[in-house]
């Protein structure tokens, strides 16, 4: 260890304790660094400090303010996009001991708790007062709370409660100098814009983020769901739309293409697409939403309930974990890409996309995340090639053909797993003249450049 390297740890020791300081290679599950690292590119190991308290958030801050080093926070290290990837020299800030509920609130339906909460945990946590979050993104058994806010995540039942921007009433933050904002109070507030949200999808580039005050919901007390087969995408994708526009909210629903349906075991003809449908609720509500459901499938084959129960039996399998696994053989390549579009744009997405990422290899897409303006398309590509270099090129060729579709389309490039470094070289294309604002936000409260240089579109 140098003795520049030597005097940081020295010093932040003086703040956190040595016990509380390590030095380790941190990344997220990014399958582009993973298949470098199998490559035999060495990951850098960088210091990480595991603060335990607030004021140890702030000092730590001004510590790499005054001294020019690099921070970024780590919450459960899930993301996929590459925006945790710190290099040699700067600090990673373990937010791991920020680890309480602090409040269940069952009169008012929220929930207080510090960022380093694991999502799973807080899901058990909540059931057991009869109460959710409603936020289930399949690497939840990985996530932090502070994670899903930094990467405005969006889970498999947002079309009922919501994306994590609908959930967060409030955020209590550090900034790079030191300052502290505390949640606002209220159900809402017209005192200004809701400022807090600049965190929400930051990735790590304003501050820290220490707690978050959330609307949590009673448990539904029934839920139905079945499996519906439609004879071809655009049927299923009219299904979605109507089921949508008509005010039902579906717990979930999730469209799955032929290949997809197919792949996942599912016995339907030939071209046939699988709707997995679910309502909620009261059980006289579940059940008139669950009829107007079959009534707006039309001519779709109604499969009962075994895809609905096969679909819970393994909503976390394609988690960030199993993907990576997909990786360990030398020239395999596998990754996903989830884009948004209305629902005029959604079939010629759809099939640019596939046409894209397929290369001779897995193309699978389901709709999932629907709203009354359209829904998201979430594409799985996999393939192999003989040697590494080749592995990569094809990996890069298939994000550049799906960014290039959606941006061309109007699509948005990202609809839940953030921007990191996998989607930096687009996020100025999407956000236009947002991205000035965006550049005059961090300019304005992260002026030294310190906060997480990988965060949205790699901004200092």
């Amino acid at each position: 260890m140098g003795s520049k390297s030597t005097r940081m740890r020295q010093e932040l020791e003086a703040i956190v304790g040595a016990a509380a300081l390590t030095l380790a290679p941190v990344r997220d599950l990014w399958p582009l660094a993973i298949m470098e690292e199998r490559a035999g590119r060495e990951p850098w190991r960088v210091l990480v400090a595991r603060p335990s308290g607030r004021e140890q958030v702030a000092s730590i801050l001004r510590w790499a303010v005054a001294h020019r080093v690099a921070v970024t926070p780590l919450g459960g290290g899930s993301g996929v996009c590459g925006a945790l990837a710190p290099e040699g020299g700067e600090l990673v800030i373990d937010m791991g001991a920020f680890d309480r509920i602090l409040e269940v609130d069952e009169t008012n339906l929220t929930c207080r708790c510090e960022s380093g909460v694991n999502g799973m945990a807080l899901e058990e946590h909540l059931n057991k007062r009869g109460l959710t979050l409603g936020h289930f993104p399949s690497s939840l058994p990985g996530t932090t709370v502070g994670g899903l806010c930094s990467t405005r995540s969006s889970g498999q039942e947002s079309s009922r409660y919501g994306s994590i921007e609908d959930l967060v009433m409030g955020l209590a933050v550090v900034m790079p100098d030191g300052t502290f904002a505390a949640p606002r109070p209220g159900p809402r507030s017209a005192v200004g814009p809701a400022l807090h949200e600049l965190w929400l999808g930051s990735e790590g580039g304003l501050g820290v983020i220490l707690e978050a005050v959330l609307r949590v919901h009673r448990l539904p007390t029934s839920v139905m769901g079945r499996g519906y087969g439609f004879a071809d995408l655009p049927a299923g994708l009219e299904a979605m739309r109507a089921i949508m526009q008509t005010g039902v909210r579906p717990l979930v629903m999730r469209l799955y293409d032929p290949e997809d349906a197919a792949f996942n075991g599912y016995d339907l003809p030939s071209g046939g697409c699988l709707l997995v449908v679910a309502t909620a609720g009261l059980e006289r509500v579940a059940r008139a939403e669950a009829e107007a459901v079959r009534e707006m499938s039309g001519a779709a084959t109604d499969l009962g309930e075994e895809p609905w129960l096969r679909w819970q039996r393994h909503r976390f399998d394609l988690s960030a974990e199993r993907l990576t696994s997909l990786l360990e053989p030398p020239g395999s390549y596998v990754d996903t890409i989830e884009l948004a579009a209305p629902w005029t744009v959604l079939p010629d997405l759809h099939a640019r996309v596939k046409h894209a990422i397929s290369a001779d290899g897995l193309a699978l897409c389901h709709f999932s995340h629907a709203y009354e303006q359209g829904c998201c398309a979430y594409f799985t590509f996999a393939g192999a090639r003989d040697t590494e270099d080749e592995a990569r090129s094809a990996y890069n060729r298939a994000w550049e053909g799906a960014m290039t579709s959606a941006l061309e389309l109007g699509a948005t490039i990202s609809h839940h797993h953030g921007t990191g470094q996998s989607r930096a070289r687009w996020v100025a294309d999407e956000m236009g003249g947002w991205m000035r604002v965006w550049r005059a936000v961090k300019e304005a409260i992260d002026p030294s450049g310190v906060m997480n240089p990988r965060a949205l579109g790699g901004v200092r």
